[in-house]
């Protein structure tokens, strides 16, 4: 399994972040959401994704950047179990939306179940039934 975060993942593009707020569906599982949309870019890498936390309710930088290598992680160690599932390519951007300082074991697992969302999301849209 590879556990890496190259810089190909990574999504910098503001054409396409302005497309995921213009044009993105979300998921959600407090305190993450993620906005997604189906894209296909250039590279060859399955998925791009962005982490962001917001001014609002961490004012303090340092707050902000550990909570985006918190996310960073998360998404790291639990990308394969959405590579596995999915076809298309996606571009993600990856949200935590609350004040309150949850801690690494908390995140992570509801990064696990918002990505389990995720999936089944992506499946219900391709085969409705």
């Amino acid at each position: 399994m590879d556990f890496s975060y190259p810089e190909a993942e990574k999504l910098k593009s503001k054409k396409i972040i302005d497309l995921l707020f213009s044009e993105g569906k979300s998921v959600s599982k407090y305190p993450l959401r993620l906005v997604y949309v189906a894209h296909d870019y250039e590279e060859d890498v399955p998925m791009k994704m962005g982490v962001s936390v917001s001014k609002k309710y961490f004012k303090k930088a340092v707050d902000r950047n550990y909570f985006k290598r918190v996310l960073r992680e998360c998404y790291r160690l639990n990308k394969q179990s959405l590579l596995e599932n999915i076809e298309a390519k996606y571009c993600c951007m990856f949200f935590y939306q609350t004040s309150d300082k949850l801690s690494y074991q908390e995140i992570n697992e509801k990064t696990i179940q918002l990505f389990e969302k995720f999936v089944k999301t992506v499946r219900e849209a391709k085969n409705p039934e």
